[in-house]
């Protein structure tokens, strides 16, 4: 994915609420919109470098901020701290044939109702439909990503989603996006939340795919990588 041309370099000074953000730009105090619900406490260090978006105010004349945050530099590597990405990693990693196990679906949706949730994608082709919630992983210990770093009441409810896909007939999968290029497996965050953590344990065990990617960032492009191992946190941190 082409991040563009366009993004500016600041330094980050606070995080106000889980949306806005303050950042040094040209020697001014901005505020920036943070499109992730996240702690992200390890990558939002105060003086660390961060790269931002500028945002039309076209584009949505309710907003109070004229950027977004996109990138943050953790000294050895660049993340990505938009959680709406890897919704759109995975719909171009299956149009262009990157996640294989995803071949044979020509149709690709994204943001699709099914019960009472919304899931990030359907695919539809011959084999029928799949369909799929891209999860935004940024919490990386000991090379291990994990998920997630606060308890989400949706995230467990989307898994009970995946499953009532299942039941109605139809492929079902998550997929652990973790936006940096430092993680070599990953585990759900048990003690962060343990009802995610058995919601996920059941999803699997109903059949409910599941696959974790870490992702090659530059100041450019943003990219799925590499497919990482899922282990269990106890087993993952343990041997970290």
């Amino acid at each position: 994915m082409d991040l563009g041309a366009d993004l500016v370099e600041g330094r980050f000074l606070e995080r106000v609420n889980r949306f806005l953000a303050m950042v040094e730009l040209d020697g001014r105090e901005v505020g920036v919109h943070v499109a992730n619900s996240g702690r992200m406490k390890e990558l939002f260090v105060p003086g660390c470098r961060v790269l931002v978006r500028p945002v039309s105010p076209d584009s949505n004349k309710n907003r109070k901020t004229k950027f977004d945050l996109a990138l943050v530099d953790m000294g050895h590597a660049l993340a990505s701290a938009d959680a709406r990405m890897p919704n759109a990693l995975v719909a171009e990693g299956v149009a262009n044939g990157h996640l294989e196990q995803f071949a044979g679906y020509p149709e690709i949706r994204r943001e699709v109702t099914f019960g009472d949730s919304r899931l990030d994608l359907m695919l539809e082709g011959p084999p029928g439909r799949c369909y799929i919630e891209a999860k935004s992983v940024t919490l990386v210990e000991n090379g291990v990503g994990l998920f997630p770093d606060s308890p989400t009441v949706r995230g467990a409810k989307h898994l009970r989603t995946l499953e009532a896909v299942l039941e109605a007939g139809h492929r079902a999968a998550v997929i652990f996006v973790i936006q940096r290029p430092d993680a070599s497996a990953f585990a759900t965050n048990d003690p962060a939340d343990p009802a995610l953590a058995q919601a996920f344990q059941s999803a699997v065990a109903a059949g409910v795919e599941a696959y974790a990617y870490n992702c090659q960032v530059t100041e450019r492009m943003l990219r799925l990588d590499q497919a990482l191992p899922i282990r269990p946190y106890a087993e993952a941190v343990g041997n970290g």
